[in-house]
């Protein structure tokens, strides 16, 4: 439970060697390279990765659409091939092997987005005939050419539509005019079909009225009939569909290929990566300078693998000086690796400091299990979160870290649940431990006080009593003896005067002696602390800061007060419980079938929705203690995660037979 020691590597080597050292690092798992510092006589190697960037994204533009048919195929014929699901083991050999197969896998490519190409053809004239076809499909119940609408020498023809609400209003005006005649041919709901015979003489008349209604006039001339057109483009849908559903059938055809291509896109993808670390290098007209970290406990693995390469490399380890920023490698159990993602979403632990996730880890969980407060939910939260832990053990994926998260936390809740006595809401225990949160109250000082409410600020101190020992414990790393104890012991006891105080003041303690024995260690404590607080300062500074840190005091009340927050939330969800429970058990003990199958409804859904609102609400705001209240006595962050090089893939796990995939 610590951060690995880091060894800075320099290295020289011939230009030409470039990328076997490049290829050896990578398959250690174990170096991340870093910005060579600028030296004489150097230069940041020239590279053009636009070529290597196109290919990757081709490939990557085939392997999606690939991806995204097979997915559609497989679920409209209700089969699996299981060649979708990422995250797949591949050897090494494999992985470097992949620029040797590159022909096959590009010929793949070819094939893919000719397939792609044809389909979105196909799709295109499928999306014209219908659109055609649903213009025809009013007409297709003409069998006479449409050269037969045409106007004589002595009338005047008009075949179109007008829209079906203007049917009546269109023809009642036709109707006012002599010599002329209209029959309503066909009506595909929306549109009506108008045939309209008129003498020469009324034909400006009657052209009028038509264009009042919106007449518009058949697109179709010539000997071709309504009814044959309407059967071409049917058949020419049909066969534009038969011709997709081949195209389909086609590319499923190339599924195969899907894990070679995702092989190939993260080659290329390292491939790329290798080509940009040379903004990190310097070089010379024959050589190249590289600079990187390890973890201690790898170097005569790197060692060894670049001495395979060839004699004309040049290569040290030292340790970082003070002037260095060694990435962060994290070294925790498996368990504390599932708090770790909540720490790095504030900001990683720097090199220099003490890793504060074990420590975090605990108390994370007994506040996400105070504010479940529920041994029912609490049970849930265990079993669910540590299956989904247990089974992405060997491959953690962030959602399983946090399901791990949540698993510890159920384990407190049901810790909890049993001293308050609630399960799903319904107290089962003969006896109840704790205070009622809903109804008992303390007096604090002769003010009646929720008793949970006091409660969780005493979990508020005990956390920041933990916040100032871990911050001694940094300073004294560091070989700060003094400040260790002035910054971090001293604040400490004061804590414990605080707690103790509060304790004191209880009436319902009768330990009045705490008070005193409280009041006089957390007095004590914050003198010795204003007084050493300006022990590096001079003159001034020296009162200046002791001031500052007496005011201090309000910012440390504000502090615990923010742990309330812990009695809100809780009661709240305690309070939504039982309700669920009261009114699901009435329906259930009723008799009545319905009622009981809704209270069983009631039951499933409130329980289910009222947890995830608290974990929801535990997640953030238990989150929110950790950085501000906890974090904030002595962690520093800004740290930089250590990333090997090639340990990035998108789509595959390289593994090794003797060297770990995360550089652990």
């Amino acid at each position: 439970m610590a951060i690995a020691k880091m060894r800075k590597l320099n290295l020289i080597a011939m230009s030409y060697d470039k990328d076997k050292v490049l290829n050896a690092l990578q398959r250690t798992g174990a170096v991340e390279v870093v910005s060579h510092a600028q030296t004489e006589n150097t230069v940041t190697p020239v590279y053009d990765t636009e070529q290597l960037r196109s290919r990757l994204s081709t490939v990557e533009a085939a392997l999606f659409a690939l991806s995204t048919e097979v997915e559609n195929y497989e679920r409209e014929n209700h089969t699996k091939s299981g060649l979708l699901k990422d995250g797949f083991d591949v050897s090494y050999s494999d992985f470097m092997s992949a620029w040797d197969n590159r022909a096959e896998t590009e010929r793949a490519v070819e094939k893919i987005n000719a397939l792609v190409d044809e389909k979105n053809t196909l799709l295109a004239e499928l999306s014209k005939c219908i659109k055609e076809k649903g213009q025809a499909e009013i007409y297709a119940g003409l069998t006479l050419p449409f050269s037969a609408f045409s106007d004589t020498a002595h009338t005047h023809i008009r075949l179109g539509t007008v829209a079906a609400v203007s049917k009546d209003g269109s023809l009642a005006a036709l109707s006012q005019i002599e010599l002329c005649d209209v029959q309503t041919l066909d009506t595909d709901g929306e549109n009506v079909l108008l045939f309209v015979v008129s003498h020469v003489s009324v034909k400006a008349e009657t052209d009028g009225v038509l264009s009042s209604f919106g007449f518009a006039d058949c697109p179709y001339t010539g000997e071709k009939t309504g009814q044959r057109i309407y059967a071409f483009l049917t058949e020419k849908e049909k066969t534009l569909r038969e011709s997709l559903q081949k195209n389909a059938a086609d590319t499923y055809a190339l599924k195969d290929v899907l894990r070679s291509l995702k092989i190939y896109a993260d080659y290329l993808g390292f491939t790329l990566e290798k080509e940009e670390t040379s903004d990190k290098l310097r070089a010379t007209d024959t050589t190249f300078l590289l600079q990187a970290y390890l973890p201690e406990d790898a170097e005569e693995r790197v060692s060894q693998a670049l001495k395979e390469i060839s004699q004309a490399i040049y290569f040290e380890c030292s340790d970082p000086t003070e002037d260095d920023t060694p990435p962060t490698l994290l070294r925790n159990n498996k368990l504390v690796e599932s708090f770790e993602g909540i720490t790095n979403t504030y900001s990683a632990p720097n090199y220099r400091e003490f890793d504060p996730n074990a420590v975090m880890a605990v108390f994370y969980s007994l506040f996400m299990g105070f504010i479940i407060g529920d041994a029912g939910y609490g049970l849930l939260m265990a079993i669910v979160g540590g299956l989904l832990w247990y089974k992405n053990l060997a491959r953690p994926t962030g959602m399983s870290r946090l399901a791990g998260a949540f698993a510890c936390g159920g384990i407190f809740a049901i810790i909890w649940g049993l001293l308050f006595n609630s399960l799903f809401g319904i107290g089962v225990l003969p006896v109840t431990l704790m205070p009622n949160p809903q109804t008992d109250m303390w007096h604090l000082a002769g003010i009646a006080v929720p008793s949970v409410l006091i409660i969780s600020m005493e979990l508020g101190v005990a956390q920041i009593f933990v916040g100032y020992i871990c911050k001694a414990v940094q300073e004294w790393r560091r070989g700060g003896i003094v400040d260790g104890i002035c910054d971090g012991v001293l604040w400490a006891f004061f804590s414990v005067g605080v707690g103790l105080a509060i304790i004191g003041f209880l009436e319902e303690a009768a330990l009045p002696v705490l008070a005193t024995v409280g009041a006089i260690t957390a007095g004590a404590s914050l003198l010795l602390a204003m007084l050493t607080a300006g022990r590096k300062e001079k003159f001034f500074g020296k009162f200046t800061k002791g001031f500052g840190a007496a005011y201090g005091v309000i910012n440390y009340a504000s502090d615990i007060l923010s742990y309330a927050r812990l009695y809100g939330l809780m009661l709240s969800g305690a309070v939504i419980a039982q309700i669920i429970a009261q009114y699901s058990g009435q329906f259930i003990t009723s008799g009545n079938v319905l009622l009981i199958a809704l209270g069983i409804l009631i039951l499933l859904v409130g329980h289910g929705f009222n947890l995830v609102m608290n974990l929801l609400g535990a997640y953030i705001h238990d989150a929110r203690l950790q950085y501000v209240e906890f974090y904030g006595r002595f962690f520093e962050g800004e740290g930089d995660l250590f990333k090997p090089l090639g340990s990035q893939h998108k789509y595959v796990y390289v593994t090794s037979e003797n060297v770990p995939s995360d550089g652990k």
